[in-house]
């Protein structure tokens, strides 16, 4: 509990003082009604729900000895009005206390199940390597709600004989059914990585995963289920790079050494994973240079439809461009997340994942 009460700002944490001292100066300039009574039943009860035991136990007692004192100034003290005082005082600071035990259960609780949600999260999505080939990598994911862990976006980084490939998506809905399609996808693709000689082949086989998955859902899962996703694949050297979008939004290159940062929109985006059963065959991969110091990120649309104020949705091209230039992907990272928490000045609407991987110049 102690560790809860020190989150608070400080000045939440001397309210019940400010309140003790209000209180107890109120009776003290008029005694014949006790007004200030409210006041420091106030101060034990908020007192049991922001400070820790020993500061609640240490606010009942300076209420009690105070009440002492004041009772035995007016000549109260070992009367019937007296002792009512008195017991009026313990019984409100027993009050503080049960508030303050029940609060620390509870914290006790949700800190574990923060820690089973962590764990989750490293199960379904975890950090990925810092170092892949001639590649620097960082990942960040942002829930829409403050306590959540996991939801239905996802990035992976692999290592393959055909080059280093990247994958980010976005699953459509929310909850454990949404994670349990991050799990689905990401399994696929760390098989078909490995296997599969181009992008469109490895497209394919994700797709026919995201079928497995939402056969197994209910109707309106199959009927409208369905993944945005963006595959990237950097060759041996890392010069080159090439991109297949199924639906999801452009990543953005930032140049080395300068603030420049275009988007790199798919001349024919495919469909989302998922909708195979559509007919429309998967688009072809495109190729892009990449030279040494160049950062390709990669965002979900909880970055690109975070909205202000007025309603205007965010835009890492014109955003970014002023903050950089950036010489390692966890800068970018950094600098993405807070502008995005500074745009929205409050709580986004979805999910946020974030991938940037750097070229690393050679010897």
């Amino acid at each position: 509990m102690a560790r809860l009460s020190e989150q608070w700002p400080r000045y939440v944490r001397l309210a019940p003082w400010v309140l003790v001292v209000g209180g107890l100066v109120w009776d003290s300039l008029a005694t014949a009604d006790y007004w200030g009574d409210p006041m420091m039943a106030a101060a034990l009860v908020l007192a049991g729900a922001l400070l820790s035991l020993r500061d609640t136990v240490a606010v009942g007692v300076a209420i009690s000895v105070g009440v002492i004192v004041l009772t035995a100034r007016d000549g109260t003290i070992g009367t019937t009005a007296g002792w009512l005082e008195l017991l009026n005082t313990v019984f409100a600071a027993l009050i503080g206390l049960w508030v303050n035990r029940v609060i620390a259960r509870h914290g006790r609780r949700l800190a574990v199940v923060r820690s089973v949600a962590e764990a989750a999260q490293q199960a379904v999505l975890p950090a990925p390597p810092a170092r892949v080939g001639p590649l620097a990598v960082a990942a960040c994911y942002r829930a829409a709600q403050t306590e959540a862990l996991i939801g239905g976006d996802a990035y992976a980084v692999q290592e393959t004989p055909f080059g280093v490939r990247v994958l980010i998506a976005d699953v459509r809905g929310k909850g454990l059914r949404a994670v349990a399609a991050v799990s689905a996808l990401l399994g696929a693709f760390r098989e078909n990585a490995d296997r599969e000689p181009d992008l469109p082949a490895l497209a394919a086989g994700l797709e026919r995963a995201m079928a497995r998955e939402s056969a197994l859902g209910e109707e309106e899962v199959r009927a409208e289920g369905f993944v945005t996703a963006l595959l990237g694949e950097f060759d041996p050297a890392g010069r080159l790079l090439r991109l297949l979008n199924c639906g999801h939004p452009g990543p953005y290159l930032l140049a080395a050494g300068g603030r420049a940062v275009t988007v790199l929109e798919a001349r024919e985006p495919g469909l989302p994973l998922g909708m195979g059963g559509l007919g429309v065959p998967i688009a072809a991969a495109e190729e892009w240079p990449f030279a040494a110091g160049d950062t390709l990120l990669l965002v979900t649309d909880g970055v690109t439809e975070a909205r202000d104020r007025a309603g205007e949705f965010y835009d890492p091209a014109v955003r970014l461009a002023p903050l950089g230039p950036f010489e390692r992907p966890q800068q970018v990272i950094d600098a993405l997340v807070a502008d995005v928490e500074r745009w929205t000045g409050g709580p986004r609407d979805d999910d946020m994942a974030v991938l940037a991987v750097t070229c690393r110049p050679g010897p």
